[in-house]
């Protein structure tokens, strides 16, 4: 059976799947019910100075689709609105009765040195396993020069990590923000801080929803709204794209991820860990579904990973990278057309519709005597663009096949129809 076991920043964990900063963290009942249940370990939520956090009523709002299923959720609440030394007592506490569990602490502050190393030292003398660095928080706390206000400027992220690199001797996580045009010039400055492993994503500011009743953003506290943290399984694309920036970028490749953002199923944490990531952060998931998602994500990840000969999560760690590659690196002389299947096509008609409504009227139906209709791709005009298959609600009706060619692989600055290489 796959070994789950995973180390990042020298923390050793029983399982990739942790809780992140948040809700589900923010107390020792939640922590314990989530070790109960089989999460390898938890970033606790995040810990300030015991600052004057007041947390509003309401705090959620939700992106849903047109069945109702939450597609993500935006949120506007604060850090821990608990004294800091109920929530380290809380911490020595869960540390004592779960030793073979992760417990890594999260900090912010304002721009100060002292408060910085102070709150820091504070938290790691109640045995965390690490300290995370909330430079991500987009609402509330960035209006107060904390969370994303540092996050988006590297100077600030680069010298608050080394500060508190210089205040204590455990790992320390920088969690960054995607709030910011290039991911990566807060993952260099992180790395040149001195961090031992970057967070990645925090949530994404957003507005949700409008209540058109009573024209206002939702979540609605008093008739009025505010910009709040996306996150949930619509934010997956854009945290794997900045995880595998970071991987496969030659100045922070070596620096070990931990990975946050939309993780719901065995398959988000595989295609995650192929990216790069050493280890996994789930929240939203956690918060529709329960502590217990965590049983199917491991089981999920296990049966995978013996299907695929892979003993464990080292063995395809990273494996995606190489073939992450900028635009203009790929194969200008690759084809490949679609194919449907007539046997299992239930005649719905939504293939032709987007292609010839808004793509390349490459497929065309008859209707034959008895009214059955038929769909066939013609393939001079089909570009391979595949809307036809995104678009199928039959799984596997209609497939993709690569066209076999005896043309070289060319990129687009060899082709010669590129303005630059004709120039030369």
């Amino acid at each position: 059976m796959a070994d789950l076991k995973c180390t990042i920043a020298g923390i050793e964990t029983i399982n990739p799947f942790w809780l992140a900063s948040a809700p589900p963290t923010d107390k020792y009942i939640n922590v314990v019910r989530a070790f109960e249940a089989g999460w390898g370990g938890v970033v606790w939520k995040t810990l300030a100075v015991d600052p004057p956090v007041i947390n509003t009523s309401s705090r959620y709002g939700a992106h849903k689709d047109g069945n109702q299923g939450i597609l993500g959720i935006n949120n506007i609440e604060l850090i821990s609105d608990r004294p800091l030394e109920t929530n380290l007592e809380e911490i020595r506490r869960v540390r004592k009765e779960w030793p073979d569990r992760v417990i890594i602490g999260s900090m912010m502050a304002v721009i100060e040195e002292d408060v910085w190393k102070d709150l820091a030292k504070k938290i790691a003398a109640s045995g965390v396993h690490g300290m995370e660095l909330n430079f991500g928080c987009p609402h509330g706390m960035c209006e107060r020069g904390m969370g994303s206000a540092i996050g988006q400027v590297p100077e600030m992220v680069e010298q608050v990590t080394r500060w508190v690199k210089e205040a204590i001797d455990i790992p320390v996580f920088v969690k960054l923000t995607p709030n910011i045009t290039n991911i990566l010039w807060s993952a260099e400055a992180a790395q040149r801080g001195g961090a031992d492993a970057v967070s990645l994503i925090n949530t994404i500011n957003s507005i949700i929803t409008v209540d058109l009743d009573k024209m206002a953003p939702t979540p609605t506290v008093d008739g009025k709204g505010t910009h709040g943290g996306y996150c949930g399984s619509a934010v997956k694309p854009i945290a794997l794209n900045m995880v595998a920036e970071i991987s496969r970028n030659p100045e922070t490749k070596d620096l070990p991820i931990s990975a946050i953002g939309g993780i719901e199923t065995w398959r988000d944490a595989a295609e995650f860990l192929a990216l790069g990531a050493d280890a996994l952060q789930v929240c939203t998931a956690a918060m529709l579904y329960g502590h217990r998602i965590v049983d199917d994500m491991k089981t999920g990840l296990s049966d995978w990973m013996d299907a695929q000969g892979y003993t464990s999560i080292d063995a395809f760690k990273g494996m995606a990278v190489p073939n992450v590659v900028d635009w203009n690196e790929l194969n200008m002389n690759f084809d490949t057309k679609a194919f449907i299947d007539p046997e299992s096509c239930i005649e719905c008609g939504r293939c032709h519709i987007a292609c010839e409504d808004t793509a390349h009227q490459a497929i065309v139906f008859d209707v034959a005597e008895d009214g059955k209709r038929s769909f066939t791709v013609d393939n001079d005009e089909c570009v391979g663009c595949n809307l036809c298959q995104i678009v199928c609600p039959v799984p596997d009706c209609i497939e993709m096949r690569d066209v076999p060619t005896d043309k070289p692989y060319m990129t687009w600055p060899e082709h010669p129809l590129n303005p630059i290489k004709a120039a030369t």
